[in-house]
């Protein structure tokens, strides 16, 4: 299990909540920063975070990246 802190749980569990467990069903850090409330800012930072942990996955698109769960440890 992969030890994570209190923001990057939040960042997760938004996710779950959001339905963004496939790739099929990406989310944008604006559709996560309004689940969990927080600022633009902390939501990316903790996402790059996430990210570099592999946890989740980045997707490029033309206007917004999207995101989404990767690991079953989460």
């Amino acid at each position: 299990m992969v030890e994570l802190n209190p923001m990057e749980q939040l960042i997760i569990t938004a996710m779950k909540e959001l339905g963004a467990t496939k790739d099929t069903q990406i989310k944008t850090a604006d559709d996560i920063m309004k689940k969990c409330s927080r600022p633009k800012g902390m939501v990316t930072n903790t996402l790059v975070a996430l990210t570099q942990k592999n946890l989740i996955k980045r997707v490029v698109r033309e206007k917004a990246s999207g995101y989404y769960i990767i690991s079953t440890e989460v």
